[in-house]
């Protein structure tokens, strides 16, 4: 069993910025990809940002040059930084993992290929 838990959500102007961080606990082991989706009320789980074992980042169109997602390997976390942030951002934040063939793959954007998940954090963005 693997446990997720986010941080990090809140309540921002747009044009603001927050940090959500994510710590992995239990039978992780290593080479697994980590990211982040999210779910606005009524719609889909979506994806936003992921990293694989080796760092290589991957970002959904509408965030790419405002999120930043990174990675702590050795404390098994995973962080997003998010900037400039807009109305259309506001949702429950969610933290998966995801285990490859290669520490180098290219992580899924499909949540059913997303084998856990945190409880989710809420983003909040205001006018």
């Amino acid at each position: 069993q693997v446990q997720l838990v986010e941080s990090g959500g809140g309540l921002v102007e747009a044009g603001g910025s927050l940090r959500l961080s994510c710590a992995a606990s239990g039978r992780t082991g290593s080479g697994y990809a980590m990211g982040w989706f999210r779910q606005a009320p009524g719609g889909e789980r979506e994806f936003v940002a992921a990293i694989n074992w080796a760092g290589i980042t991957y970002y959904r169109e509408s965030v790419k040059g405002r999120f930043t997602i990174s990675r702590d390997n050795a404390k098994n976390t995973v962080d997003l930084q998010m900037s400039n942030l807009k109305p259309d951002d506001a949702a429950e934040y969610y933290c998966g993992v995801q285990w490859l063939g290669s520490m180098r793959a290219q992580p899924s954007r499909n949540p059913e290929a997303w084998r856990y998940w945190g409880q989710g954090t809420q983003v909040t963005v205001s006018t």
